[in-house]
């Protein structure tokens, strides 16, 4: 029964997130959680010695870093969810598979915030 929990409480987990993301954030504070997450992305691939990286090529092909405060709040967004993302398969690849559920949700919420073109560059990836 314990098992059987833990996907809603991810799933609530992503819809919050999602609605404050989306509603909430300025873009300044959007800027911030890029920021933060940038940086657990750097510690967590130092945890688990990963230097392949794989798991943040949709991050990289963004080309949206938090210094360019001069990107659009739509592409900082699309950067925190891939980077939220890349960040669930990171965990979810090393002992912490409940995370695939989250990491699957998240790539749904980028997709929606793509442009037509940055969709076709994501799917011949």
């Amino acid at each position: 029964m314990e098992n059987n929990k833990k996907p809603l409480y991810y799933l609530l987990i992503i819809y919050y997130f999602k609605t404050w993301v989306d509603i909430i954030m300025q873009k300044d504070e959007l800027i911030q959680l890029h920021t933060f997450l940038l940086q657990l992305k750097t510690h967590l691939e130092c945890m688990v010695k990963n230097n392949g990286g794989k798991e943040f090529i949709c991050y990289q092909k963004l080309n949206v870093t938090p210094y360019q405060v001069y990107k659009s709040k739509r592409e900082h967004k699309l950067a925190v969810f891939a980077l939220s993302k890349g960040i669930a398969d990171l965990l979810s690849n090393n002992s912490h598979p409940g995370l695939e559920k989250i990491s699957n949700r998240l790539d749904q919420m980028a997709i929606r915030f793509m442009t037509n073109k940055e969709r076709e560059e994501f799917k011949r990836s």
